[in-house]
């Protein structure tokens, strides 16, 4: 029973996955051959020197899009012709505050930084060293850079020393692939792999993992956590590839980019409604499925585990943990090996835990002796999995309206009692098989008459977002929050509930005029998938923060928010100094995301 249904699982998904996304469109996120490359550091922050008279210095950088500054970076020193260091007074432009994954709370500028360096005495001649440091929002972060100049304070002239020959890894294709980059973006996916798991929709599955360690030996425990581990990393490196090989053919996807499917989205209720009647003991195949059993240690035993692992992620991928956003952009703006590598990281730390447990005896300690709680908390731990398969069978309802979702809810009714029957005896096991074939029938149904716009669902100081009325807008001179969610999200539902559609964020809103653009990424939408990539991201949730200046770059704002991080952000864009508004951070770090 339990290969019955892990198959259809498999075809229904395969059959949604083919539906939900048209051949041909603009390339969305690149594969190998046209991925964004990154700068040269010269290119990225050109410098030019000025001297303005005998006793002062003008610096002035150009940065170019998507790359910053930090300002607690730079450093000065200027010796005179006999080599004495000389006293600087340093007067640097107001900077752009932001929650920097490199260093924390930083000072950053973005376009343009303008320093002036004044002398307390006249000069002749003089060598000026220039130490600086950026990074660009995709994710790399060059090492520092130290610059020296020739000066005359006579003539005005400027002269750079020979620079010493760059090495290859300097140049923009082998930047990203630097060693401290790369291991820095695969600490990040561990991280927000580790975090995955106290999603809601996974920790009912951790839980049941956690309780087949009760009653087991170490050699059991060890050889099951690392089956499970193998499960869970097997299956990212799967979604990878298949990321990989429709965005190379010309799909504008991203991460969750399954629960865009209805099909997938109802295969996965199922799922879930056929799991929750096993755990309350209504069906028989949990021992199995879940590998909630004691008998471990045989074939059927460890196949469990491995299923587990894969179902963990299946379940996990509405969710974009904290550090996931800025990992997964930089991996599909890397050739595929380094793509796959990064998510394998991603599943090695939603694996750790449960293989610190198999492992850590400190940590078995505190699990309670067996007994008939297990019995019950396996019982209890039903009613988030029957939970969940109504919120996904409400996801389909916003996807393709209320008639079919009501025919998706009658396709779990008949599930269940195809489960019940199987169990009941031989002959009634036919009719099971018909209940059950049944059931996914009605799960590809859809009604193609009834549309759902979205614009229809969204409160009275929210718009739909369109690229054409975002540049409408932002040309008016209107500040513009955009808000790219979907129904599938829970980060994002959290967000909206708790922050966004707040009392006080609304009235904070309203105070400065600033218009509320939803785009909504329930339903496949390759424009929203364009729009995500040009800032850098592979994933939901994405809050833009446009100031008023039409010129301005955006304030992009993490994946888990605060009221405190909106009203920061609002203060940032009603700065009225065009030089600062000019360097509004894009911040796709934290991320402090899912």
């Amino acid at each position: 029973m339990r290969i019955l249904l892990a198959g259809l699982l498999l075809l229904l998904t395969a059959l949604s996955q083919a539906q939900s996304f048209p051949s041909g469109g603009n390339n969305g996120f690149a594969g190998v051959d046209s991925a964004p490359q990154f700068l040269p550091v010269e290119q990225a922050y050109k410098l030019e020197i000025e001297v303005l008279d005998q006793q002062s210095l003008r610096l002035y950088w150009q940065i170019a899009d998507s790359y910053y500054l930090y300002q607690h970076r730079f450093a000065f020193s200027l010796q005179d012709a006999s080599g004495k260091p000389v006293a600087l007074d340093v007067q640097l432009p107001e900077a752009l505050q932001r929650e920097d994954e490199y260093f924390g709370l930083v000072q950053v500028y973005y376009q343009q930084a303008d320093v002036q360096i004044v002398t307390p005495t006249p000069q002749q001649l003089g060598t000026l060293s220039v130490s600086s440091q950026g990074c660009a929002d995709a994710g790399l972060c060059y090492p520092p850079r130290t610059q020296l100049f020739t000066v005359d304070f006579n003539t005005g002239a400027v002269t750079p020393f020979q620079a010493a020959p760059q090495p290859a890894s300097s140049s923009a294709e082998s930047a990203p692939l630097t060693s401290a980059a790369l291991l820095y973006m695969l600490a990040l996916a561990f991280m927000g792999g580790a975090i995955l798991n106290l999603m809601p929709c996974v920790f009912p599955i951790l839980s049941l993992k956690v309780l087949s360690f009760a009653r087991n030996t170490s050699h059991d425990r060890h050889l099951h956590s690392w089956v499970y581990t193998a499960g869970v990393i097997a299956s990212f490196v799967a979604i990878a590839a298949l990321l990989i090989t429709l965005q190379q053919a010309g799909q504008a996807i991203g991460w969750g980019f399954q629960l865009q499917s209805p099909g997938f989205v109802i295969a996965l209720a199922y799922l879930f409604v056929a799991m929750g009647l096993s755990l309350s003991g209504l069906v028989e195949f949990g021992g199995q499925l879940m590998n909630t059993g004691s008998a471990l240690a045989d074939k059927r035993g460890l196949s469990g585990s491995f299923f587990t692992g894969v179902l963990a992620v299946i379940v996990a991928s509405p969710c974009t943990a904290p550090f996931m956003g800025t990992a997964l952009g930089f991996a599909f703006t890397q050739p595929p090996v380094v793509a796959l590598l990064v998510f394998a990281s991603l599943g090695a730390g939603m694996a750790a835990p449960l293989l610190l447990l198999g492992y850590s005896g400190v940590a078995r300690k505190l699990m309670p002796a067996p007994g008939p709680w297990m019995e019950k908390l396996k019982q209890l731990l039903a009613f988030p999995l029957y939970a969940t398969a109504i919120w996904l069978l409400w996801v389909v309802g916003r996807q393709t309206g209320v008639n079919t979702m009501a025919v998706a809810l009658s396709g779990a009714l008949l599930l269940a009692m195809g489960l019940w029957l199987w169990r009941q005896g031989s002959w009634q096991k036919g009719l099971a098989g018909v209940c059950i074939l049944a059931a996914l029938a009605l799960g590809g149904w859809r009604d193609l008459d009834q549309e759902i716009g979205s614009v229809s669902q969204l409160g009275g100081d929210k718009i739909a977002w369109s690229e054409q009325q975002l540049e409408s807008l932002r040309a008016s001179g209107r500040p513009v929050f955009v808000d790219v969610t979907a129904d599938w999200c829970i980060t994002c539902i959290a967000n909206e509930k708790a922050v966004l559609h707040s009392d006080e964020i609304t009235a904070a809103f309203a105070r400065q005029d600033v218009v509320y653009m939803v785009a909504d990424w329930t339903n496949y939408n390759a424009e929203i998938a364009r729009f995500l990539e040009r800032h850098g991201r592979t994933g939901i949730p994405l809050y833009l923060m446009y100031p008023a200046d039409p010129g301005a770059q955006p304030l992009i704002l993490p994946q888990l928010l605060s009221k405190n991080m909106v009203l920061e952000a609002l203060s940032a864009i009603s700065s009225t100094n065009p030089e600062v508004a000019r360097m509004i951070d894009d911040n796709n770090s934290m991320m402090p995301a899912l």
